[in-house]
């Protein structure tokens, strides 16, 4: 029949775009939903797991606003404070041909020296010394060169005494192979030493230079300029009083932290409540309770804990990560089945950066000319495998972070833990990846940082938001994951499980059942409704 003819007629629907986008993305979702079993599978879902009622769930959009902007004041009074600071290096240079002269030694030998150099006045407060040169040539081509050369360097002391002390004798001294990349006429610096920390005065070095008579011939050396580069002692007496407020801090949050929770049965806690009672103490360690023994002990042990400690805390938060997306959705949390393969992925970053730091520290300590430069072998290696961790864990938080939202966004409660969790999160890294960018971090790769002559720090900023940011964000989840003062010991008891999750109940007012109430079915039988 001929549509035509009865006065109407029908024409198939034509979402354009936006339907295309909307059937591929259903796609997309059913793709995800076959392996969705695959990605970190929570047995055991419909167990119900009772928990102490966090501050989390009482608190209102005007508290979550006031929590945020508390934090925010927080970390920028703190970078506020770093930038009215000291700047966090200092750097002293002499030029290769004033000390020639001063020498009496002809400016034609500037290519090999030996250059007889004494070190600016150091104390303990100066922290760690690196020592670099950097070579001018008379270039006039825009080539870039790469030369192989060998820095010999002895080293002796002065101390207050003005006693001369010999650390590395002319006869042992230490014969190094470096590569000199030069661009136009300005090579880049090459670290000559590293003391890791600083017992005398001053210290006088003997450096000569070899293997550099071709590289002379064809592009002529018209100056070589030795930097001495340290800790600024006006940022390191900052350093020393704001770490101690930072860990008087941690110390009275914790205390407080654990007096709220003292009458609540260890069971009966929430997961984020069982690891902040954990991670707090690990940021009494990353605050380093010892830091003042790297002043009063002239040994490498102290700077080197440091490290460990900072690692450990560091680890730490990301082994808190995975546990709680994944902790959110099972409630069976074996140490076989749910610790172990999280400790797989976190531990060997934990070894890895650990040893990197020991064994960088070991070795300059036995030779203060080593550098990570020059053993690239071993570290690279050490890279390779840290880099291969943290793209597997990248990854596997993601994927429970995927599935965390997929499962749990529209059940009450929950959707709040994750999308607070998620935020503060987000934050964090977001702020920490702009520190490293900027050259500080921890440990081991903050003196990697600050050993580069290209690093310069005009305050303390970096210090103050790297540490203020970490703290602030322990002291944030502290407050939030603490128990609710509406709390009673008897009716405090909830459920921590998707499946029960107060169907019922609003995100602003929630009425706990007893514990009675908790263990009677969700669903009636059939019997019971025909009795009444």
């Amino acid at each position: 029949m001929d549509s035509t003819n009865l006065g109407y007629s029908y024409h198939l629907p034509n979402g354009g775009l936006m339907l295309k986008v909307r059937n591929a993305l259903s796609q997309f979702s059913d793709l995800f939903s076959e392996f969705n079993k695959y990605i970190a599978p929570a047995y055991h879902h419909d167990r119900c797991e009772r928990s102490v009622q966090m501050r989390l769930y009482s608190m209102h959009k005007r508290e979550f606003v006031m929590v945020f902007l508390c934090f925010y004041i927080c970390f920028g009074l703190g970078v506020f404070i770093g930038l009215a600071g000291p700047p966090i290096t200092v750097t002293s240079s002499f030029k290769g041909t004033s000390i020639l002269k001063e020498q009496n030694t002809s400016i034609g030998d500037i290519w090999h020296g030996p250059f007889k150099i004494k070190s600016p006045t150091m104390s303990t407060y100066h922290q760690q010394l690196w020592v670099l040169a950097q070579i001018r040539t008379d270039n006039k081509d825009d080539d870039i060169l790469d030369r192989a050369f060998h820095v010999s360097v002895a080293i002796s002391a002065l101390t207050s005494d003005h006693k001369e002390v010999r650390i590395l004798r002319a006869d042992q001294a230490h014969n190094r192979t470096h590569h000199l990349r030069c661009d136009s006429q300005i090579c880049n610096p090459v670290t000559i030493l590293h003391l890791g920390f600083l017992d005398y005065t001053h210290y006088i070095l003997d450096v000569n230079f070899n293997g550099l008579e071709n590289f002379h011939k064809h592009y002529t050396v018209k100056q070589v300029t030795f930097f001495f580069k340290s800790y600024n002692p006006g940022f390191t007496q900052i350093e020393i009083w704001f770490r101690f407020i930072f860990l008087l801090s941690t110390f009275i949050i914790t205390c407080w932290f654990a007096h709220t929770l003292r009458k609540f049965p260890i069971f009966d806690w929430s997961i984020e409540q069982k690891w902040m009672s954990c991670m707090l103490p690990l940021l009494l360690l990353y605050n380093n309770p010892i830091f003042p023994l790297t002043f009063l002990v002239n040994s490498w042990i102290p700077s080197m804990l440091d490290a460990v400690f900072q690692a450990t805390f560091l680890c730490g938060l990301l082994l808190f990560w995975i546990c709680i997306y994944h902790g959110l959705r099972q409630t069976e949390r074996r140490i076989l089945t749910f610790y172990i393969p999280k400790l797989l992925i976190v531990g060997p970053l934990w070894l890895t950066a650990v040893i990197m730091a020991t064994w960088q520290k070991a070795n300059e300590l036995q030779d203060p000319t080593y550098s990570y430069k020059i053993d690239t072998s071993n570290f690279y290696n050490f890279k390779i495998i840290f880099f291969v961790f943290i793209s597997m864990y990248i990854i596997y938080l993601l994927c429970l972070i995927l599935r965390a939202y997929s499962e749990l966004r529209s059940m009450p409660f929950f959707d709040m833990r994750l999308k607070f969790l998620t935020l503060l999160m987000l934050i964090v890294i977001t702020i920490s990846i702009t520190i490293t960018v900027m050259r500080f971090g921890i440990g081991v790769l903050e003196d990697n940082f600050v050993s580069e002559l290209s690093t310069t720090y005009n305050s303390s900023a970096q210090f103050m938001s790297f540490y203020g940011l970490l703290n602030f964000y322990m002291y944030t989840m502290a407050y939030v994951y603490s128990p609710s003062k509406k709390t009673v010991f008897d009716t405090s008891i909830t459920k921590d499980n998707p499946a029960f999750s107060m169907i019922n109940d609003s995100d602003e007012d929630v009425i706990y059942g007893s514990d009675e109430e908790s263990r009677q079915p969700l669903n009636r039988s059939h019997n019971e409704d025909d009795s009444d």
